[in-house]
């Protein structure tokens, strides 16, 4: 049995490898900046959780203390100019506990790279690896392209292009040759790397048995998908600047993560050698071709079934407490949009309506309303309605819905979403629910903390929106639930 500290816990393949290392036996201590953020994820009662951020030293020596094998799995990537930095301390800050803790490696997970002058992002990528290499710890770091999976931000990228554009004017990159590794194949060599020794640094490229153009990954994930093959037309004037508006206008991705991506496109990306074959052998049945990656990714959402998604990764630059909420608005400026309706459903029920929202399910009400604001917010940046949900049934606290985030989650009772689009001030979207004689009530209140004279404006020209938008909402989500499961 292996003691393991894992960063990243909470993003899209710490979140997946944690129940892994724990399935071979191995003890796991994982850090995070708010322990109430795993609270929901099933494996939370068999980690010890640490409550600090990556790169406090303290944090980072109580990460390290007495475990053998420290997994390096985060990232900030953000459009914000301080990212690398960020990045660095991060990296200096785990390399100096290790060393001093005497870990006996590190695993780290960076991106599949050319030898030549690279975008800032895997620039950073690379940095990150030769700060912890330089710790004196054997730093195995395993060098992946893009990873295909149910939630993954590349696939969800490829997914929303295809299925939305028939035909598709395309930056020349799309020509260029790229690996593409099922994210099963990630984990295998992660979560094996916790089995062998390694007495010195080395580098690994991983990446799946075939080599494919970006255009061939959307004709390949149209066959999966069942439908029409997009034709791809290269567009030599497409910058990677305006490419990345384009993703992030077209898929869900939004404005912050479509830049780094399509950067890291700008180069082919394949495997240089399969010396990882060497330490870790590829899985028995061999690695996952891409269109069985597709097929098994269209599987798990079909099914709802996606353990985590890039929706759902909590970035390192985002704030890493709650945003104020009742308690805390004393001498505040807060506009509010309440409603309250009775419903002879079970509170349960009401619950279960309430709990289905956004995704494809959408608000109850004025459907092209939400999508036109959605729509808005992505022209000016803004994450849009496009993220979607990880399951269409249930939540998690943290989980993404459209441009929320679930910030408190009392099921049965209380659901808070926090706004993560852009606005001039702080946006939530509560439900409370409460039983009333055989049936329940049913509170609804939309709350506005507005920044400066621009916030005040922006709510009140929204007004007259907000008292139809949310009287519809609050009356459609009572008859739902009234109507049964048979409706939702």
């Amino acid at each position: 049995m292996t003691n393991i500290a894992v960063t990243g816990a909470t993003g899209y393949i710490g979140g997946r490898l944690v129940p892994q290392l724990l399935k071979a036996g191995h003890r796991v201590r994982v850090l995070t900046r708010r322990a109430e953020s795993l609270r929901d994820v099933p494996w939370r009662d068999e980690v010890e959780v640490l409550e600090g951020d990556l790169s406090d030293a303290s944090a980072a020596r109580r990460l390290c203390d007495d475990v053998d094998v420290v997994y390096f799995l985060v990232h900030s990537m953000s459009g914000g100019r301080d990212f690398a930095d960020l990045d660095k301390r991060c990296a200096e800050s785990v390399a100096t506990a290790a060393a001093e803790a005497a870990v006996g490696g590190i695993v780290y997970l960076s991106g599949l790279h050319p030898d030549e002058e690279l975008s800032p992002h895997l620039r950073s990528r690379v940095e990150v690896g030769e700060i912890l290499e330089s710790s004196r710890v054997p730093t195995l770091t395993l060098q992946a392209g893009l990873v295909i999976g149910s939630g993954s931000a590349s696939f969800e990228m490829v997914r929303h292009l295809t299925d939305v554009l028939p035909v598709m004017p395309s930056p020349r990159w799309v020509l260029n040759r790229v690996q593409p590794i099922a994210v099963r194949d990630v984990l295998h060599y992660l979560s094996r790397a916790a089995d062998v020794e390694w007495e010195e640094s080395r580098r690994y490229d991983i990446g799946g048995p075939d080599v494919h153009t970006y255009a061939d990954l959307m004709k390949l994930y149209a066959r999966a998908a069942g439908l029409r093959e997009p034709t791809v037309l290269p567009v030599p004037v497409l910058t990677p600047w305006l490419a990345a508006q384009w993703v992030n206008l077209v898929t869900p991705i939004p404005r912050s993560l479509a830049v780094p991506l399509v950067q890291s496109l700008q180069h082919d990306c394949v495997v240089q050698d399969r010396s990882i074959d060497d330490l870790l052998p590829p899985p028995d049945a061999g690695l996952t071709d891409y269109p069985t990656a597709v097929d098994l990714a269209l599987e798990k959402i079909s099914a709802d079934r996606v353990e985590t998604t890039w929706a759902g990764s909590h970035p390192l630059d985002a704030p890493s407490e709650p945003l104020p909420s009742d308690p805390d608005w004393a001498g505040r400026t807060v506009l509010t949009d309440e409603r309250r309706v009775r419903s002879s459903a079970s509170p349960e029920a009401v619950f279960a309506v309430i709990e289905s929202i956004g995704g494809d399910r959408g608000y109850f009400a004025l459907s092209r309303a939400w999508r036109a604001r959605g729509l808005a917010d992505k022209l000016v940046g803004g994450v849009g309605l496009g993220r979607g949900r990880r399951s269409r049934r249930q939540l998690q606290l943290g989980d993404a819905v459209d441009w929320w985030r679930v910030e408190r989650l009392d099921r049965g009772e209380r659901l808070r979403l926090r706004a993560e689009m852009k606005v001039p001030g702080q946006a939530w979207l509560e439900f409370l629910v409460e039983p009333d004689g055989e049936g329940s009530v049913c509170t609804q209140r939309a709350v506005f903390f507005p920044s400066g004279l621009g916030g005040r404006i922006y709510w009140l020209a929204l007004t007259p929106f907000h008292a139809v938008i949310f009287r519809k909402m609050a009356a459609r989500l009572a008859l739902e639930a009234e109507a049964g499961p048979a409706r939702h």
